[in-house]
């Protein structure tokens, strides 16, 4: 019988996506799942999330530092002032995704970020967790398996089309709402599930 959950060399029980990647174990139990709060590391999971859409999150897990450093730290506000040069030099860049909607994507989202905190410093922040549900639990469908978009995550997404933002379709603002500890995805038995 296939159970939700792998047991580790550590014997912990964990989520079975995780397998036996060590990068994938550290961010199952220091990250994903866990309240996640402020404008820039919002914007910075928004940006990453918007990065995997079509690919695995470990590629981008992987990369994730040298994407922290061509885009400063996803500092919203030095992101925002990227120029199309900077944005055509990162199509070169084999250390990130080069994908030119996706570049030139963050650094417009970023651009609406910047206006939406500018006189409102955690507006960000209090936009994305509104579309949390009050009950933070594993939002199950009804065969017992983890849905990829919510009612929640679909009224995420068409909010921030509304302002502007792209690449934050309803599956991606799922993952985003998982990785961010808006739900509570780990399996039953996962060692960090509630």
């Amino acid at each position: 019988m296939i159970t939700d959950t792998i047991v580790g060399d550590d014997a912990r029980a964990r989520c079975r996506w995780v397998g036996t990647d060590a990068e994938y174990l550290r961010y199952h139990d220091e990250e994903w799942g866990r309240a996640l709060h402020g404008d820039q590391p919002l914007f910075e999971k928004m940006s990453l999330e918007g990065f995997q859409a079509g690919l695995s999150w470990i590629t981008i897990l992987r990369r994730r530092p040298h994407f922290r450093e061509v885009f400063h730290g996803f500092d919203i506000a030095r992101v925002a002032t990227m120029t199309p040069d900077e944005a055509d030099t990162l199509m070169h860049d084999t250390g990130i995704i080069r994908n030119r909607a996706k570049i030139e994507a963050t650094i417009s989202n970023a651009a609406i970020a910047a206006d939406l905190t500018r006189d409102a410093p955690g507006a960000l922040d209090e936009l994305l967790w509104s579309f949390a549900p009050t009950a933070r639990g594993r939002a199950l469908s009804r065969a017992g398996h983890i849905p990829a978009v919510t009612a929640e995550s679909t009224a995420m997404s068409v909010a921030l089309k509304k302002l502007g933002f792209r690449f934050v379709g309803p599956t991606t603002m799922y993952a985003l709402m998982q990785s961010g500890g808006m739900v509570d995805d780990h399996a039953h038995g996962c060692w960090r599930a509630p």
